[in-house]
């Protein structure tokens, strides 16, 4: 490329790159005081949770992948939180569900984004808690300007939250009205919820990891989950089914969870090695689209040509089939992991991408598993009859949207050669009810299990649900990169895209930020109420008319969205010489690297 929107950023002291310049901007002040990579995550985190409420919450959940350089692997935060033990497929089906509502009390999971970041705090940062919460607690009490992405979102919702989630309007609305874009916005429930953690855990311990450990007490046994449970002891809320229905989780589901470290899992490809997380999250779908493209010189292709995309969606097709099919939590569920990443697998799937694009349902059949492949082409033709209310919270293309929720990304680096790449999402503004006195509302990823029996995602007591959240780490010859980006179901799409491109092409990172993207929507939606769209991807269009014509000409259901509208990516890297490099996209208008 000629000219980029912005410049790569480069340095040897340290990067910061999010999906929100505020959160940038705190993260590197953090290593500007001495903190490590970590503590920069879990400031800039928790900053997000205040500027990006419609994205991400305290009561969502974030996974992560560290690299923490004394140890020289890369590991898996996983703080995704588990169904709650009343959770039963019978439970939510005597009460007349086929699908888990999209909003509301009872698409709730264990709150998992808190105790994430306090695990990466305590086992892996540096600096203290008040240090990491004070940039989070001034912004929400002094206040930050309102993007006006949130502000659309809370004017779209005004009504139902009146109406129908009154501590909401409370927080989002607190003058009575919906706050003007780019107005000072604050949010001082929340602000005061982490003044008091602070406090309380400061009074518990004298020592660093004794305050962190205390955070982590008081928030799942101590006066936030009083708040919590006493909330919900009694809560019956409106949801997207247009019925009102009160939540599954417990005291004692809040207590006895907490955030795991574990390993990646990782593929070759063309000299990189690209760590993603276990299949709980959709992490090696993006591994498994890889391996089908190995074996194609996608060098020889315009990037931004009719082949490459053609070639690119028809592998995702493939991958994203198999994703449906055998994803779920391994602690519940057998993943033949090693069969999807093999060569002979990869070079039968291969073998199916043709000229033309394909419109049907196409998973891999593994012996032993054959039953799993059938039952998801049955259940992507299914009309499920889902109600769509007004709270409906499908977190795909939130920017197009603005009801839906969506998720925040951050990539951090810093001096020491440490390295962050997370993707906190949930307890979006409009996934359920602010918890009265808290300042935030519990998270709705329940809403991804399946209510019938023997899937590898269906609903039970105690399992994560398969997520879409899915940062990366890829690593050659010494030099390391983390990248991702929200998006859901797009995630590792406009990832695989981005990657592709840097490896391929040798485009730097911010010339493939600003490339043109696209994605599809062919398989089902792992979000209520599970859409198929078979055949039809999403082009920018700058890709040029003659390419969109020629998808059509090879069968493809085009939909053409606004310039510069598909994708958040942002990514850093770090060459064996200490050099560092940022870079963030240019769409939206609000994610920024910062780096020197």
């Amino acid at each position: 490329m000629e000219f980029t929107t912005r410049p790569e950023i480069r340095g040897t002291f340290g990067v910061v790159t999010s999906t929100h310049w505020i959160a940038s901007a705190v993260g590197f002040g953090i290593l500007e005081k001495g903190g490590n990579a970590f503590d920069a995550s879990v400031a800039a985190g928790l900053v997000l949770q205040v500027v990006e409420p419609h994205l991400n919450g305290p009561a969502g959940e974030v996974p992560a992948i560290l690299y923490e350089a004394s140890k020289g692997r890369p590991e898996v935060l996983c703080a995704q939180g588990v169904a709650p033990a009343a959770a039963t497929i019978e439970n939510l089906q005597e009460q007349g569900l086929s699908l888990i509502p999209g909003s509301g009390l009872l698409a709730t999971v264990v709150p998992g984004a808190f105790d994430g970041w306090m695990l990466m705090l305590e086992d892996y940062g540096t600096m203290s808690l008040r240090d990491v919460f004070e940039p989070a607690i001034f912004y929400a009490r002094e206040g930050h300007p309102v993007l006006p992405r949130v502000s659309h979102t809370i004017g779209d919702l005004a009504n139902f939250f009146k109406d129908e989630w009154p501590s909401s309007a409370a927080v989002w609305m607190p003058q009575g009205s919906v706050p003007e874009p780019n107005s000072s916005f604050k949010n001082p429930g929340l602000a005061s919820t982490y003044e008091r953690i602070v406090q309380e855990a400061e009074n518990k311990s004298e020592d660093r990891k004794g305050q962190i450990s205390a955070a982590r007490e008081i928030w799942k046994s101590g006066f936030v989950a009083d708040s919590i449970c006493d909330y919900l002891c009694d809560a019956s809320v409106m949801d997207v089914s247009e019925k009102k229905h009160k939540a599954l989780l417990s005291r004692s589901d809040l207590a006895d969870w907490s955030a795991t470290i574990e390993d990646t899992v990782s593929f070759e490809y063309h000299g990189w090695t690209v760590h993603k997380t276990q299949p709980w999250g959709q992490g090696p779908v993006m591994l498994q689209a890889l391996s089908i493209l190995k074996k194609i010189d996608l060098s020889k292709m315009d990037p931004n040509g009719e082949e490459f995309i053609h070639t690119v969606i028809e592998a995702m097709k493939l991958a994203f089939a198999d994703r449906e099919t055998y994803y779920g939590d391994p602690a519940f569920c057998e993943v033949p992991l090693e069969q999807l990443l093999s060569d002979a697998y990869a070079a039968q799937r291969c073998q199916l991408i043709g000229e033309n694009a394909s419109l049907e349902q196409r998973p891999g059949r593994i012996i032993g598993f054959e039953h799993l492949a059938d039952a998801y082409i049955d259940r992507a033709e299914r009309d499920f009859g889902a109600a769509r209310g007004v709270s409906a919270g499908e977190p795909t293309m939130a920017h197009l949207t603005e009801k839906r929720g969506d998720t925040v990304h951050l990539d951090v680096i810093d001096k020491w050669g440490n390295m962050v790449s997370a993707t906190p999402s949930g307890g979006w503004l409009q996934s359920s009810p602010v918890i009265p006195g808290l300042g935030f509302p519990l998270n709705s990823r329940a809403q991804m299990f399946w209510l019938e029996e023997n899937m590898p995602n269906s609903l039970a007591p105690g399992k994560r649900p398969r997520t879409t959240l899915t940062p990366s780490f890829a690593e050659k010859d010494g030099t390391r990169l983390v990248f991702g980006t929200p998006g859901g179901d797009q995630q590792d799409q406009w990832q695989l895209i981005w990657f592709l491109r840097f490896v391929h092409h040798g485009l730097n990172l911010q010339e493939g930020m600003d490339s043109p993207l696209f994605h599809t929507t062919h398989f089902q939606s792992s979000f209520y109420p599970r859409e198929t769209r078979v055949g039809e991807i999403v082009v920018e269009p700058e890709v040029g008319e003659a390419v969109i014509e020629g998808l059509r000409a090879r069968g493809h259901k085009v939909v053409v969205a606004e310039s510069w509208s598909v994708g958040r990516l942002t990514a850093a890297m770090r060459t064996p010489s200490g050099a560092l490099q940022a870079a963030a996209t240019p769409r939206l208008m609000q994610a920024y690297a910062v780096g020197r």
